[in-house]
């Protein structure tokens, strides 16, 4: 992740972590810090390694400067500096966004206290599930909630909400099958998203007048390599309105390009059958040929095109 991409998501952090963003299980700090609050430092690597392996052994050892039996630390902790920590976390991990092997090692040791397990739970939800998060990646958000469902400290009316977040977040996992879907135009014409044949489907979750959709739209308009594969066939884009207010779509038609297959959802299916997470609009997946997710739940632009470079 590039510095700008940094600064933009530690201001969402802030604002996340000082105004509740999208009601995250809060965690039980009820101690207040008598003084400052105090900073989490993570584990600093051997100087002998080549950076590619300074990579790999934080990914590892990351948290090993932290005393998870200390749960007087996340009570007197700078919160917003921790879900920070944590963000840099994530990012080292990100070099391999379908290996959850260190989340599932760092949730096992923040085992050792209910209010410590639900501390990083919380930190799980926000970076990697929350709908503003440039980092949310439900490869890694999955041993969040395993550790949840497998842990004794919660009973069986808490674990309804985790067990739902991870039955969502199983649809559509990196490098496996997209769930099929059929689509309708503004003709009546219907389609399925298996129907599609090209080497990469683009499907872009959008609804009408929403600024970030906007943002997306015209990234992709903008980008050259992606505008020249839509024009030889090997890219076609699939704008699809998953909501219910069609007058509300209808108007909005004008704002997509032709070039691109405008529809809606009737019956909104997807959203009632549970086939895709719709918890944060906009949404981009890219799919290959066969329909196998290559990019899942992004918004960024450029991440897909690179995720193309490397592909072709």
């Amino acid at each position: 992740m590039d510095c700008m991409r940094h600064l933009l998501f530690f201001s969402v952090v802030c604002l996340v972590v000082a105004c509740g963003g999208r009601q995250q299980r809060q965690p039980d700090t009820t101690v207040e810090p008598a003084h400052m609050p105090r900073v989490f430092l993570p584990a600093i690597p051997p100087s002998r390694l080549t950076a590619e392996e300074t990579t790999e052994w934080m990914r590892w050892h990351y948290w090993d400067k932290f005393d998870f039996a200390d749960t007087l630390f996340i009570a007197e902790i700078d919160t917003a500096q921790m879900v920070q920590a944590y963000a840099r976390y994530i990012s080292l991990l990100s070099m391999k966004p379908t290996d959850g092997a260190p989340i599932d090692s760092l949730m096992q040791r923040a085992s050792s206290s209910r209010q410590m397990h639900d501390y990083f739970a919380w930190l799980g939800e926000v970076i990697l599930h929350g709908p503003n998060s440039p980092l949310r990646n439900d490869e890694f958000y999955i041993p969040v909630l395993q550790s949840i469902l497998a842990s004794p400290y919660y009973d069986e009316y808490e674990r309804i909400a985790p067990a739902y977040d991870l039955e969502l977040a199983s649809q559509n996992r990196l490098g496996r099958p997209a769930n099929d879907f059929r689509y309708t135009l503004a003709s009546g014409v219907t389609g399925s998203l298996y129907g599609l044949k090209a080497e990469y489907v683009l499907l872009f979750i959008n609804n009408p007048g929403c600024p970030m959709c906007r943002d997306i739209r015209e990234a992709i308009t903008a980008s050259p390599m992606l505008t020249e594969m839509i024009e030889r066939g090997r890219l076609k884009v699939l704008a699809l309105y998953p909501d219910e207010d069609l007058t509300e779509w209808r108007n909005y038609r004008s704002q997509i390009p032709a070039t691109w297959i405008n529809a809606y959802d009737a019956g909104c299916k997807i959203r009632k059958n549970d086939l895709y997470d719709l918890g944060a609009i906009p949404s981009l997946y890219l799919l290959d040929r066969s329909k196998r997710v290559l990019v899942k739940d992004s918004t960024d632009v450029p991440y897909i095109e690179e995720v193309i470079d490397r592909a072709s």
